[in-house]
């Protein structure tokens, strides 16, 4: 079956009426997404930010009369009818388009991560096989980026490692991979620790990981903590992931941009001693050291 989309482009404060008016008309789902290039970083939790200006896409069956909906959707509203276009899609298998995009990357002299339904490039290589499933964590976004790229250069024999905010897994299975004793991967999303599960069985090392919801998993110090999370969220955890740290352990702060830098470094001193942060695409790496 082909589908049929109409889309407009409307301000914020008229997307509310738009998509109930849709919905009654007959509209199977609604897509919002940015139309001016504004960012939305850091919502607080339980918050639903929206763009000032929002394309807005409503997805119908290809057999409506699109042009009776029209009429109708502009009587239904209070002001005039938005901006819009309709356009066709073609029947296609997304999951399959999706996959089919997704290629091995390489993270340094000896990490690769691989989608699980592909061959690895380098079979002599250390290969992550990754499914991410529903969970945040591919290595596509240039926070994975650089915590990636941090272990593949770190000395990980015999260590502990905690994965706060873990996602698809795939840093604390990297960690593992590249010679990690063990890994505590947390994270308030149970479908990202149900990923991550999947992805250590995947990768052999599911007898080395644990799993855990935050304030359930049971912390204790390790040698080397990674949360590749926001600012905001890394500022509001300090304690948690300085107690989580033993001392001379290593912690790896990600997800952030540079003015944010000082402001989460600041919340985890004195304890901690960092190195200047470093920065790919935009996007920033801090590394610390417990003192004391």
């Amino acid at each position: 079956m082909n589908w049929l989309q109409i889309i407009f482009q409307c301000a914020r404060e008229q997307s509310e009426v738009l998509e109930d008016a849709l919905l009654e008309l007959g509209a199977l789902s609604i897509t919002y997404q940015d139309a001016a290039d504004q960012p939305v970083l850091e919502p607080g939790v339980g918050e639903m930010p929206l763009w000032n200006e929002i394309k807005f896409s409503a997805l119908f069956t290809a057999d409506v009369d699109t042009a009776d909906i029209l009429d109708q959707l502009a009587n239904a509203l209070s002001f005039v009818l938005p901006q819009h276009r309709v356009e066709i899609l073609e029947k296609k298998d997304w999951e399959r388009a999706w996959m089919d995009h997704y290629h091995a990357m390489r993270f340094g002299p000896r990490l690769w991560i691989c989608p699980s339904w592909q061959r690895p490039v380098d079979s002599t290589a250390v290969n992550l096989m990754l499914d991410p499933g529903l969970a945040f964590g591919t290595g596509t976004h240039p926070t994975t980026s650089l915590c990636l790229q941090w272990l593949d250069s770190a000395a990980l024999k015999g260590k502990t490692v905690v994965d706060f905010g873990c996602g698809s897994g795939v840093l604390g299975i990297a960690a593992l991979l590249l010679g990690a004793e063990t890994v505590l991967s947390v994270d308030n999303d149970p479908q990202a620790l149900v990923a991550t599960q999947d992805n250590a069985k995947r990768n052999n090392c599911e007898s080395r990981l644990k799993v855990g919801l935050p304030g359930r998993a049971r912390i204790e110090p390790v040698d080397i903590v990674l949360a590749n999370i926001l600012a905001k969220p890394l500022i509001d955890l300090a304690e948690l992931l300085k107690a989580a740290l033993k001392p001379g352990g290593v912690i790896i702060l990600s997800g952030l941009l540079l003015e944010q830098a000082e402001a989460v470094m600041q919340a985890y001193r004195p304890q901690v001693r960092f190195v200047d942060p470093v920065e790919f695409d935009g996007w920033i790496r801090v590394e610390g050291m417990r003192t004391g």
